[in-house]
C-alpha cells in the first residue's frame, strides 16, 4: 500500500512512464520504471549509511539538485512534444536504455523524492510508526490516520519497493492496453507528458533560483 500510494500519484515520472510506454512499447515504459525505481533504491541505501542526512544539512546542495532537475525536465519535454507525433504501432525503435536513463537521472534530481527521504524515508529505517497514506502527494491531508505501520521491519522495507515494481509494471501495461483499442492515445499522453514535465520543470526551477537567492 505504502508503494503504490508514493508510485501512482500523477508526476515526472509517470509521466516520462507513460511516454515511453505509448510511443515504444510496455518493456521501454516498464524500464522507464526501473529507472526512476532504482533511484529510489539508491536513496534508501544512501539513507542507510547517512549521506541524506548529510543533505539536508547543506541546503545548497539540495538547490542545485533540484535545478539540475529542473533543467533535465525541459529537456524532456521538448522530447516529448516531438515524439507526440508517433505511435509505437509505426515501427518507431528506441533506445534500449534511453528510458531508463531519462527516469533514473530524473528521480535523482526530483525534489519530492529528494524529500521524501530526507524525512519519512530515514523514518522507515528505524523502529516506531508511520502514517502511510498521509505521505501520498496532493491528498495527504484527507487521509491523515486511515493507514498507519509500524516502521524499521524488513517486512515493510520489502513491501514497500514491491508495491512500486508493481506500478511501474502494471501501469504501462494498462496503457499499452488502452492505445491498442484507441491508436489515437499514443500522441494525446505524449504530449500531456511533455506539458506535464515542462510545467515541472518550471516549477523545479523556481524552487531552486528561490532557494538559491
Amino acid at each position: 500500500m505504502f508503494g503504490l500510494a508514493l508510485a501512482a500519484p500523477p508526476g515526472p515520472m509517470n509521466a516520462v512512464i507513460a511516454e515511453e510506454s505509448v510511443v515504444y512499447g510496455w518493456s521501454s515504459g516498464f524500464r522507464a520504471g526501473l529507472g526512476a525505481f532504482t533511484a529510489d533504491f539508491v536513496f534508501f541505501v544512501l539513507a542507510l549509511v547517512g549521506v541524506v542526512a548529510f543533505v539536508e544539512r547543506f541546503p545548497t546542495v539540495r538547490a542545485v539538485m533540484v535545478g539540475i532537475g529542473g533543467v533535465l525536465m525541459l529537456y524532456f519535454a521538448v522530447g516529448a512534444v516531438r515524439s507526440a507525433s508517433e505511435s509505437f504501432r509505426d515501427g518507431s525503435l528506441a533506445d534500449d536504455s534511453a528510458g531508463f536513463r531519462k527516469a533514473f537521472a530524473l528521480a535523482l534530481t526530483n525534489p519530492y523524492q529528494i524529500l521524501f527521504w530526507l524525512t519519512i524515508g530515514v523514518g522507515l529505517l528505524e523502529p516506531g510508526t508511520v502514517d502511510v497514506l498521509s505521505q501520498t502527494p496532493y491528498v495527504g491531508d484527507e487521509l491523515v490516520g486511515r493507514l498507519v505501520v509500524e516502521t524499521g521491519s524488513p517486512a515493510l522495507l520489502i513491501g514497500f519497493f514491491g508495491g512500486i515494481l508493481l506500478w511501474v509494471s502494471g501501469f504501462p501495461a494498462a496503457l499499452v492496453t488502452a492505445e491498442r483499442r484507441v491508436e489515437s492515445l499514443a500522441p494525446v499522453v505524449a504530449g500531456a507528458s511533455g506539458l506535464v514535465l515542462g510545467g515541472f520543470g518550471v516549477a523545479f526551477l523556481y524552487d531552486a533560483a528561490t532557494q538559491l537567492l
